[in-house]
């Protein structure tokens, strides 16, 4: 959910070329991809909330900063629908910097002079980690629509076995935000004895409807391209780019705030001085989003866009509780730091008080700050002075806490 592309960058078709590339991306990724990864046999399945277990799990996922001694420095960064294990590097497909470079690296409120950093591509993803483009070891060819629907939880739960494998008995933190929040919800509440922290941003306890409603419409337009065949494209050599760039122009509209939408675009024309009459792209937003879905097909995969967003759409905390949201928190002795954004519209304030409450009212030790920022839900991706002093406030104080030693050339 990166919306710094140049307001006057106009879009490329969607054609022979750009199709083979993306496919290119969603085979070699899928199972080969720019990273470590972790491999767990047939004799270790995963049981997944659909009552079914997968074998042959993998997981792709990336590290910075040294694991300590005591092994007690490390931070797991759980990520947003359509991000990945690169959070602090460059990308390998995009070329671009990590999608939260921003907040992650030396110096930096998570800093890895200081922290062991864990960034992990989730279950049913498109970078490695076992999702819809991955072979089905069964047969051969890409899971397709055959992988099992996958949960929150579930992604939790690999993950978990992830930080298992890398000998990490307690997290010192679990951060992210949207979807990724969503995750450190999960984590509190699945795994409290090894949460010490927990930081999630612009997020909620549940999906709403109105978000599952914005999901079915992405869903509905990949579903629509002819070129989807049934989940089978990538076993018949086609790419439904049509239908997920359009399914990602969608979406990218929940992202951002009208402020920044006006600001950044207004009603200003696309290189030209007057409408054509016709239905090209004459304003720079039109052309913005045209640029954004094209951007989007060349490094995700279609069905995982599928099974990702009904995971999210699956999520409600409080109903495994008992319909209390409390309940998932009781006894927690994870310190949780909720944030929120002003112009978040996708995740209102409201949703993360709500969180807030149950954190209080279950006796956990938590802290709650709204940022003032017209940045829309993306603000939590984007340079946001206020969240680096936040995210910085609240982890030295966790560090303390746990007796970690201040950076050494801080």
């Amino acid at each position: 959910m990166n919306s710094t592309v140049p307001q006057d960058a106009s879009p490329a078709p969607l054609d022979a070329e750009s199709e083979a590339r993306a496919d290119a991306v969603a085979r070699g990724e899928a199972d080969e991809p720019h990273s470590l990864v972790v491999r767990f046999g047939a004799d270790r399945p995963l049981k997944l909330d659909a009552g079914v277990l997968l074998p042959d799990l993998k997981i792709a996922y990336q590290t910075y900063g040294e694991l300590n001694a005591a092994r007690s420095n490390a931070v797991l960064l759980c990520h947003a629908l359509t991000g990945d294990q690169h959070a602090a590097n460059i990308n390998p497909i995009t070329g671009k910097p990590g999608w939260w470079d921003t907040l992650v690296g030396p110096g930096k409120p998570i800093d890895t002079r200081r922290f062991f950093v864990i960034s992990s591509n989730v279950l049913g993803g498109c970078m490695g980690t076992t999702g819809p483009s991955s072979v089905n070891p069964a047969t051969g060819a890409p899971y397709g629509l055959a992988m099992p629907v996958v949960t929150i939880r579930d992604m939790v739960n690999a993950q978990a076995m992830l930080v298992d494998h890398l000998g990490i008995e307690k997290l010192f933190c679990v951060a992210g935000g949207s979807m990724g929040g969503m995750q450190v919800l999960q984590w509190a509440a699945s795994y409290p004895e090894r949460v010490f922290s927990a930081l999630p941003l612009a997020t909620g306890a549940r999906h709403s409807a109105q978000n599952i409603a914005f999901h079915e419409v992405g869903r509905q337009a990949v579903m629509a391209d002819p070129d989807w065949r049934g989940g089978r494209y990538l076993e018949e050599g086609v790419m439904p780019s049509r239908g997920l760039a359009v399914a990602r122009m969608a979406a990218h509209i929940t992202y951002m705030s009208d402020q920044a939408l006006h600001r950044k675009f207004g009603r200003r024309l696309q290189n030209r001085a007057m409408p054509t009459f016709g239905f090209d792209a004459d304003f720079q937003v039109e052309s913005y989003l045209r640029h954004q879905g094209e951007a989007f097909v060349q490094r995700f995969d279609a069905n995982s866009y599928l099974y990702v967003t009904r995971a999210m759409d699956y999520f409600d905390l409080a109903a495994d509780y008992g319909g209390v949201l409390a309940n998932a928190f009781r006894g927690s002795k994870t310190r949780f730091c909720v944030v929120s954004f002003t112009s978040d519209w996708l995740f209102p304030t409201d949703e993360s008080r709500a969180i807030v409450h149950a954190l209080n009212a279950s006796g956990a030790s938590v802290s709650f700050a709204e940022i003032e920022s017209d940045k829309g839900h993306d603000a939590f991706l984007l340079e946001e002075p206020e969240l680096f002093a936040i995210t910085q406030g609240f982890l030295d104080a966790a560090a303390r806490a746990v007796g970690l030693p201040p950076t050494k050339d801080a």
